[in-house]
């Protein structure tokens, strides 16, 4: 019996996590696919919307800032999430307009974020950005650094829920991954936010609780 050809992209990359999952004995509903949006247009955002895919990424708070308040008026069900560099005197607008950011990556911007969550009374959720190949080029904590900044984050009143990570490009993101569970395991911390549109399944299948899908979901950019 042939089976199914998926109807979209989004029904192709939900049957790509659905089958990472069950491989690893895990429920696909237990990894949240954040559709990345960025340069996106809104008549793109609201085909997926349409579909019924809630969890959008962006990476500047400026363009996310555009065009994204008007959707949410029409949806207020979405959740928006912010995956880029972050920062600090965009603080406070990432907490106004984000219900979770993945990129906290030093100590200038815990205090910055702290600070513009006591301002407007609003906590958001907050994974920690590990530069998990030790690449100069790329933002994120680096590993040695990794216990201070989250007890750091932790005493000023930050919810941390997980680590993020991107791997190093053009090799095996496997060890990477692995590494970042580890770490997430040692520091009591059990969201994990890695794998894109080349590797989701190996991210899946390694623990991944967020997937950051862009190109799998609207064409190459």
């Amino acid at each position: 019996m042939e089976q199914a050809v998926p109807s979209s992209p989004l029904d192709a990359v939900r049957a790509r996590i659905a089958s990472a999952a069950r491989i690893a004995g895990r429920k696909a509903d237990e990894v949240t696919l954040v559709a990345v949006s960025k340069t996106k247009p809104a008549e793109a955002i609201l085909d997926l919307v349409a579909q019924g895919q809630r969890v959008f990424g962006e990476n500047r708070v400026q363009e996310a800032q555009a065009k994204w308040p008007a959707i949410r008026a029409a949806h207020p069900d979405i959740s928006l999430h912010l995956i880029g560099q972050l920062q600090s005197n965009k603080a406070e607008d990432a907490i106004a307009l984000f219900d979770c950011i993945h990129s906290l990556d030093r100590p200038s911007l815990v205090a910055a974020l702290a600070k513009a969550q006591d301002k407007l009374g609003k906590r958001v959720p907050c994974f920690v950005q590990v530069n998990i190949g030790a690449e100069e080029q790329k933002g994120g904590c680096a590993v040695a650094d990794l216990p201070a900044l989250l007890a750091d984050a932790r005493e000023k009143g930050i919810d941390v829920v997980g680590l993020m990570c991107v791997p190093p490009a053009g090799i095996e993101a496997a060890p990477f991954f692995a590494l970042l569970d580890k770490l997430a395991d040692d520091n009591g911390l059990s969201g994990l936010s890695m794998g894109m549109s080349d590797d989701l399944e190996t991210a899946v299948q390694l623990g991944a609780t967020h997937v950051r899908v862009g190109s799998a979901l609207f064409g190459e950019r």
